[in-house]
């Protein structure tokens, strides 16, 4: 149920004077993925609180969250039973480091997240966010080649346009240009492979089409150089900060065949699409395989806790399993498993099994897709697209400042949204009813028609 609320009066704790909030911020925080100058003309948004799909700001003034706070909130700000069980574990045990220690929620958490593989994926890593999870999967399968003695298989491969994090090693995957270009002096040189974009497809040709062809180019680098390559990593079903490209699972299911094939590990990143977002809970499931290395981030917590889990299979886990340190896999983080983030993500969990979340997010999605049928003959939209909980399409003839222009007149439609170039997309909170996305769907179309007239 979607709680909507018209005033919310600030708290004696929060700044009664948004302006004064936004030059201290201004003047003392560095923003991420954003060039500071900008916020001279599109001033940031002082947020003091969140209730459901809203959030508000000093002045009252609410937003309806269409982005989930950057693809992580799903089932509202300040869920009652997320903020109970948090509440509860505080008065229990706020943290204790991993190396040397354990503790029940994390234990348990393991135990849901690999049941839910069917036991496939049997041990979980923890770290703090997506790159942090990238980053340890490909240092798990390049160790693991080392200690099974095939230290020249240290190379990988990434889909092209995929996005896997902004850190050194995660970046090395990532073929995103804005993200790269700075800083390709310090990255590693990774092959890239064709992407089984749905949008590729020619007159004639299905989704599925598509995904064959992009697996018959992988195959063929992997025949000339799965000798020293050590993984192939992609974003299962959906390349998100890429402009949200769409493929069929057919993809998934034949480079599992290529990779087990050809000695090479497979690694998903469902940082952005697991967690129910796809359809299903875990993407990969829509394509009936497992990967190796499984990555998980976002919405694993709710939103709530910085919380990512790096998944593997047992013979990867057994290849570390040694009396020799040196074969131990070398990779720590003081807040591993923050029993915090684990009973929040342990609560995601429950509310998927109670509310039976993935039912009914198909109906949420199949209205919601409805409401927005005039996109699909809108003369300034093109390709649009969904997937479960995913909705996007591209604009034609958009202004070069089209992002920034769109994201200032959806705020003036109590909507916040950040298009990605020029394709616009939606990834609201599991909390939506028919109300709130007929409005939501209006507001798109409104805004669209704002800044590119019909």
């Amino acid at each position: 149920m979607v709680v909507f609320l018209s005033h919310f009066m600030p708290s004696p704790h929060f700044p009664r004077n948004p302006h004064a909030l936004l030059s201290r911020s201004m003047a003392a925080v560095w923003h991420p993925c954003t060039q500071m100058k900008q916020h001279e003309q599109l001033p940031l948004l002082p947020i003091v609180r969140g209730q459901g799909p809203w959030l508000y700001d000093a002045d009252g003034k609410r937003y309806f969250d269409a982005i989930s706070s950057w693809w992580v909130n799903l089932f509202g700000h300040a869920n009652p039973r997320i903020n109970a069980a948090l509440r509860e574990q505080m008065e229990t045990l706020e943290h204790v480091m991993l190396a040397g220690c354990t503790h029940e929620p994390v234990v348990a958490l393991s135990e849901r997240l690999s049941a839910l593989t069917g036991g496939t994926l049997g041990h979980c890593f923890y770290a703090s966010d997506g790159a942090s999870a990238t980053e340890i999967a490909l240092k798990m399968s390049h160790h693991y080649w080392r200690n099974a003695g095939r230290a020249q298989k240290h190379a990988f491969l990434c889909l092209e346009g995929g996005y896997h994090g902004e850190t050194v090693g995660a970046l090395s995957v990532t073929d995103v240009p804005i993200f790269r270009d700075a800083y390709a002096p310090l990255l590693r040189a990774i092959r890239t492979v064709p992407s089984p974009d749905a949008r590729h497809a020619v007159a004639g040709e299905t989704a599925a089409d598509v995904a064959r062809l992009a697996a018959s180019a992988l195959e063929q680098v992997l025949e000339r150089e799965h000798g020293h390559i050590a993984a192939l990593i992609v974003e299962p079903l959906v390349q998100c900060a890429n402009g949200f490209v769409m493929y069929d699972p057919e993809y998934l299911r034949l480079v599992r065949v290529l990779c087990d094939r050809y000695g090479v590990h497979l690694i998903f990143d469902e940082i952005a699409v697991g967690c129910g977002r796809s359809g299903t809970f875990f993407a990969h499931e829509q394509a009936q395989v497992r990967p190796d290395l499984l990555c998980l981030s976002k919405g694993i917590s709710g939103g709530y806790l910085p919380l990512s889990v790096v998944m593997c299979t047992d013979a990867i886990y057994q290849a570390f399993y040694d009396d020799s340190v040196a074969r131990g896999f070398l990779h720590s983080h003081s807040y591993t498993g923050n029993p915090l983030a684990c009973r929040a993500a342990l609560t995601v969990l429950d509310i998927f099994e109670d509310d039976d979340v993935l039912a009914t997010n198909a109906e949420r999605a199949a209205f919601l897709s409805e409401q927005l049928l005039p996109l699909q003959v809108h003369p300034h939209a093109r390709h649009f697209r969904q997937r479960g909980m995913i909705w996007a399409f591209d604009v034609t003839d958009a202004p070069v400042d089209f992002s920034r222009r769109f994201s200032a007149a959806a705020l003036e439609r109590e909507l916040l949204l950040r298009p990605i170039g020029n394709t616009v997309y939606l990834m609201p909170p599991y909390v939506l009813d028919k109300e709130s996305s007929a409005w939501l769907a209006q507001g798109v179309i409104d805004t669209l028609n704002a800044v590119v007239p019909a």
